[in-house]
């Protein structure tokens, strides 16, 4: 809804603009002098939105009002702006404009004229005789010595008496074939660099076409109805109207290609003929050939162009002087706030201290909620920053992968190990003596199988805290690229640290549970217990061969019985000591993942409270670091943006003072000019 009302408003100034130009044209006499009666006071304003383009303001984001002078190939483009210009520009085969030719043109009483070139920083001065060698020569600078072109614009000023006061900017020809030397793209080039140009609201589009073809299949009307579908911003020009006069006067006053600004045709000089006699010569064209002279002469001839120039120029500018105020003091109030909002810049020791602190203060405070606490605020959308319910987790995984393995299965193989352990242990002496060596056996093979699950485990806990802490860290450090490099630097050595420390922490707990079998949890015996106290019914099941071979033992589950009849003598002391490895592998189940769990929360405290300062502040004092003097250095990306900013404020700025000047020199025109030149038109 909103863009279509900034349209149909954009439609209707354009409209006002079209009436102001049809009603002015009634004043424009065939033999107008070349030079606009606004010149005087319209170069003022010119000078301040050449000082804007100077500034690049354009990559601010906001669009100057410009003339862009777009045509096919051998259109007769160059032949307009001589005219225009009363300069000689490059000729021959080929695309001659390679680059963005931003023409200044100034009415001066000089006794000389005065011509500047201005590209890549460079001021060149020329006169008329070498000015388009001049332009050849900053054209390869820009584009190369091919044919190639470039979007690097080149600047043209030409002070000389007698010129109107414009600024256009020339594009190259559109051409679709390259020649030998061209790329394969060259078409694709120019269109986008035409694009670029006259796509902004703001600009003016100068369509030349050729009288001798059909407008309707001019590439640059297609390309100008693709951006200004109304044409209400497009003027064109047609040039040869001496070698192509059949039919012209229909096709300007027919317009099939939607021209809202209207029509000029021109007669482009030839040979050597000097810039006066061309204007006599085109005169005479068009008051006394039998065609050409039934054309309306408020739309032939170069004054009648530079006069319409003239007036559509300062009708843009007026247009949209008040939307580039706007747009200026909206983006200079952005960037300013945006630079406020930027860190400070360290520039003592004592800053840089008090920084370091903040930062630091700031990282452990962080950690500590989301590592211990359990207080998720700082990131309530970033599950993997809800760092405790992940702890549990997988602290609850490591508990499921250990009671799932098959050592924990007290059904599979029942009594096969045990039977085969005593057999082996057997001694002289009593044979109701539990031989405490099977069960330590037994024990330590069980641990053995299962040991790589802790550290598993370990591995994988420190591996996610290490990219949690690595965040939190580069986070509040974002701003102090060396510090942010020494601190996440500390945060992964100090990782790498603690995850080395509790591996040997499970090492050890291994170890231990390997070689010594104790307990003093009471759920031990009370297993043991419940399990004993069915051996005598089970051991009934398996000695009666007329019972089936798999038997049920509850507590444990169904038991497939046909080995263990054949190993009688000992299934009662076999029973015993499987009983008392179920009751105790649950019991060395539990310390395993209890140890890990209470291990790795002190880990954590230890790391947040104490540890990390220190490996922070030893990274930072390290010989290679430079502890202050680096800290004092930005992040690239803060610094860039710095410079960034602060460089688009100054341009802003300066920009904001150049459109208040011109804003003043409006009024100041308008007040002196209210009662005496009501009869007169309107300097903008």
């Amino acid at each position: 809804m909103v863009s279509a009302k900034k349209t149909r408003s954009s439609t209707k100034n354009d409209l006002l603009v079209h009436e102001e130009l049809e009603q002015s044209q009634e004043s424009i006499s065939v033999v107008a002098p070349i030079v606009s009666s606004y010149n005087e006071k319209i170069r003022p304003v010119l000078d301040a939105v050449e000082n804007l383009r100077r500034l690049n303001i354009s990559k601010e984001g906001i669009q100057l009002p410009t003339i862009v002078v777009v045509g096919d190939q051998s259109s007769g483009k160059s032949s307009v702006l001589e005219s225009l210009a009363g300069i000689s520009l490059p000729r021959g085969q080929g695309i001659c404009t390679r680059v963005p030719l931003i023409m200044r043109l100034q009415n001066h009483t000089l006794p000389k004229p005065e011509l500047i070139l201005e590209f890549n920083g460079k001021t060149i001065s020329t006169d008329e005789a070498h000015v388009s060698d001049a332009i050849n020569l900053a054209t390869e600078e820009l584009a190369g010595s091919g044919k190639g072109i470039s979007n690097n614009p080149l600047t043209l000023l030409v002070k000389k008496n007698g010129v109107p006061d414009l600024a256009m900017v020339d594009l190259p020809g559109i051409t679709r074939v390259p020649v030998h030397g061209q790329p394969e793209n060259i078409y694709d080039q120019i269109k986008d660099i035409i694009m670029e140009y006259i796509t902004p609201d703001e600009s003016i589009i100068l369509n030349v076409l050729s009288a001798t073809v059909d407008f309707t299949t001019c590439e640059s009307i297609r390309m100008s109805q693709t951006v200004d579908k109304t044409g209400l911003r497009t003027l064109a020009v047609v040039t040869k109207a001496d070698k192509s006069p059949e039919g012209l006067l229909e096709k300007v006053t027919a317009d099939d290609v939607n021209i809202g600004l209207g029509y000029v045709c021109v007669r482009n000089r030839i040979g050597e003929e000097s810039y006066e006699e061309a204007r006599i010569e085109e005169l005479k064209l068009f008051e006394t050939h039998p065609l050409l002279s039934k054309i309306d002469k408020s739309i032939v001839g170069i004054p009648v162009l530079a006069q319409k120039l003239v007036q559509v120029q300062a009708m843009i500018i007026s247009k949209t002087l008040p939307d580039i105020v706007k747009k200026i003091n909206e983006k200079l109030a952005s960037n300013l706030s945006e630079l406020e909002k930027l860190p400070p810049n360290l520039s003592s020791v004592a800053d840089a201290m008090t920084t370091f602190l903040h930062i630091i203060g700031l990282s452990k405070d962080s950690l500590r909620k989301i590592l211990i606490a359990g207080d998720f605020g700082e990131y309530p959308e970033d599950k993997h920053m809800h760092c405790t319910a992940r702890l549990v987790e997988m602290l609850d995984s490591f508990a499921s992968d250990l009671d799932g393995s098959s050592e924990s299965d007290p059904a599979k193989d029942f009594l096969v190990e045990e039977i085969q352990m005593l057999e082996e242990a057997k001694m002289i002496g009593l044979p109701n003596f539990m031989p405490r060596t099977a069960f330590l056996t037994i024990l330590k093979r069980k641990v053995n199988s299962i040991a790589k699950k802790p550290i598993d485990f370990v591995e994988k806990v420190w591996d996610y805290l290490e990219t949690v802490v690595v965040y939190v860290l580069a986070l509040h450090s974002l701003n102090y690229y060396q510090l942010q490099l020494s601190a996440t630097r500390a945060g992964n050595s100090l990782i790498g640290k603690k995850k080395q420390y509790s591996i040997k922490h499970v090492l050890q707990s291994i170890e231990m549970e390997k070689n010594t079998d104790y307990t003093c949890n009471p759920e031990y015996l009370q297993e043991y217990d419940k399990l004993i106290s069915r051996r005598d019914s089970f051991l009934r099941e398996v000695l009666d061969v007329k019972k089936p071979s798999k038997v049920k033992l509850e507590g444990v589950g169904v038991i497939d019985v046909g080995y263990l009849r054949d190993h009688t003598k000992i299934l009662s002391q076999a029973f015993d000591l499987k009983v008392r490895m179920i009751a105790y592998w649950k019991i060395v189940q539990r310390r395993l993942i209890d140890s890990m769990a209470l291990h790795l929360m002190l880990s954590i405290k230890d790391l947040v409270n104490h540890e990390l300062e220190k490996e922070i502040c030893h990274d930072l004092m390290s010989p290679d670091c430079g502890w202050i003097e680096r800290l004092l250095e930005e992040s690239p990306s803060i610094s860039g943006k710095r410079v960034k900013l602060s460089r688009s404020v100054k341009v802003l700025q300066e920009s904001k003072e150049t459109v208040a000047n011109i804003m003043e020199r409006i009024r100041m025109v308008t007040v002196s000019c209210n009662a005496p030149c009501s009869g007169r038109h309107p300097v903008l």
